[in-house]
């Protein structure tokens, strides 16, 4: 019997050609295939809510490679199961975007087919055990977005997505070492059942595979030093990219982060100064980020390119979040920071595509006043604005708030991250600096733009949809907080 997280990781490549087809005919038939089969997969992934509420994980294995001890293993616990909800959440609001954003473009049921299996990509990344398939996933999900970028994007669009796909795929590389490692030292693909055979294996050739990892998943969440690609693919990619590529494509290195290196790799390296100089470098490499990402977003004035450069200030948040292993506030609230952030900088990009589409410019001098001509588009925006800002009452504020909480409770035993915490607590005055920035320039003063229209239906549509989203996160994070607890007491801390 096939279970639904098979269904829900098979569904997408059964459509495809569907959705290709019919697209021939009619590019809406195409979305609107390609919108329902993604709330399908959402829907597969709500019924197995309650499962996991009460046994703290649901898992589904379906024989693969068996003469490589290779298997088909999907699983959800209070980790990936919000996770991936939000993609598919995020997924839905682009597909639904896309409708009238890319109206008018050319080869379109291709730019659908190539989005779902991107989606097929995502969906395996978050919900496999299995290490094989974990790599195959994180591969296959460089393609589709390469084509995307390069086929419908704007300036040089080819080059940004070579450079996209150049960056990403050296960093897999690593992570492909990394995986061969861990199968010849335990026999076995399956990270929860390497995780108890690892700690018998030489330390050094672990500390080896621990920074192989690192720096495979450090290039995908586009930390500095190794972020050049980001803000390129971010500004060339068409808006409804761009919102999955920050909202989740970019958080899939920091879940890889937490999966293999802190719940695999860590717990069986028995050398505590190994412990503490890898995280201290972490920690200096997420400030470091959060900083760079906030200042150079404050001096931009290319709409995208802001948000882009906030995507790196917020890995690094997430970045510096994981340095603070085993903290559980500081665990918890990483976590909680790759949703919040997902949803409201997916939402930001969402509201920039519709602010571009209506005005003809990305830059934010030779805007203003749009408030009046675009409420629901500046009401959408003020709301992914004030979360990022880290505002109360908004998603961002509680995860945050946690990462802070969990740095002054780890500065309680080491004062180095008193420093490092007091740091991220100016980086997040910084961010709020340059999306007040944003949103008075482009919202506020005299209209340079006239004649300008709300954004339509179906964009609308997507954007109230992450802003309801947005605000939910904000004031009722209790559910999925405690889902994540729970998760990090019961699995992911796993260090002796």
């Amino acid at each position: 019997m096939y279970g639904l997280l098979f269904f829900a990781f098979i569904l997408p490549l059964l459509s495809s050609p569907m959705i290709y087809l019919a697209g021939k005919r009619s590019v809406k038939i195409s979305a609107a295939i390609l919108s329902i089969v993604s709330l399908l997969v959402l829907s597969f992934f709500l019924f197995v809510i309650p499962k996991v509420s009460y046994e703290r994980k649901y898992v589904e294995s379906y024989s693969w490679i068996s003469n490589i001890n290779s298997s088909l293993t999907l699983f959800v616990d209070g980790v990936s199961l919000p996770i991936v909800i939000v993609t598919m959440l995020l997924f839905t609001s682009a597909v639904l975007f896309s409708v009238d954003y890319m109206r008018g473009s050319h080869a379109l049921p291709g730019y659908y087919t190539l989005l779902t299996l991107l989606m097929i990509g995502l969906i395996g990344f978050f919900i496999t055990s299995d290490l094989l398939v974990f790599y195959f996933c994180l591969e296959f999900m460089l393609l589709p977005t390469f084509f995307i970028i390069g086929e419908w994007g704007y300036r040089n669009s080819y080059r940004t997505a070579l450079k996209f796909f150049l960056f990403t795929h050296a960093g897999v590389i690593p992570i492909l070492l990394g995986i061969g490692c861990i199968f010849m030292l335990t026999g076995t693909f399956d990270m929860f059942q390497a995780r108890s055979i690892l700690a018998h294996s030489p330390q050094s050739l672990l500390v080896w595979i621990l920074l192989a990892f690192t720096l495979g998943f450090i290039v995908k969440m586009g930390i500095v030093p190794v972020h050049m690609w980001l803000p390129d693919a971010y500004a060339e990619a068409p808006a409804p990219i761009s919102a999955l590529l920050s909202g989740i494509i970019t958080e899939a290195g920091a879940y890889g982060m937490l999966r293999i290196p802190f719940s695999i790799i860590l717990p069986s390296i028995t050398n505590p100064q190994i412990h503490s100089e890898f995280l201290y470098v972490l920690s200096i490499l997420g400030v470091t980020s959060a900083f760079y990402g906030a200042i150079v977003a404050l001096a931009q004035n290319d709409l995208k390119r802001i948000a882009a450069y906030s995507s790196i200030s917020h890995m690094g948040y997430i970045l510096y979040g994981l340095s603070l292993f085993p903290i559980a506030e500081g665990m918890v609230g990483t976590i909680f920071h790759m949703i919040t952030h997902g949803v409201s900088k997916g939402l930001l990009f969402l509201t920039a595509g519709a602010i571009m589409r209506r005005t003809n410019t990305r830059n934010i001098g030779m805007m203003g006043g749009l408030a009046s001509m675009m409420p629901l588009t500046a009401i959408s925006t003020a709301i992914s604005c004030f979360s990022i800002a880290g505002i109360p009452a908004f998603a961002c504020f509680i995860s945050e708030f946690l990462i802070l909480l969990g740095g002054f409770e780890d500065g309680a035993i080491n004062s180095f991250y008193y420093g490092t915490t007091s740091l991220m607590i100016v980086i997040t005055v910084i961010s709020a600096a340059y999306v007040l920035r944003l949103f008075g320039k482009v919202f506020f003063g005299s209209p340079k733009i006239q004649g300008i229209r709300e954004a339509s239906i179906m964009m609308a549509v997507s954007m109230l949809l992450l802003s309801i989203s947005t605000v939910i996160l904000g004031v009722w994070p209790g559910p999925i907080v405690k889902l994540i607890n729970t998760a990090i007491k019961m699995e992911i801390i796993n260090i002796c």
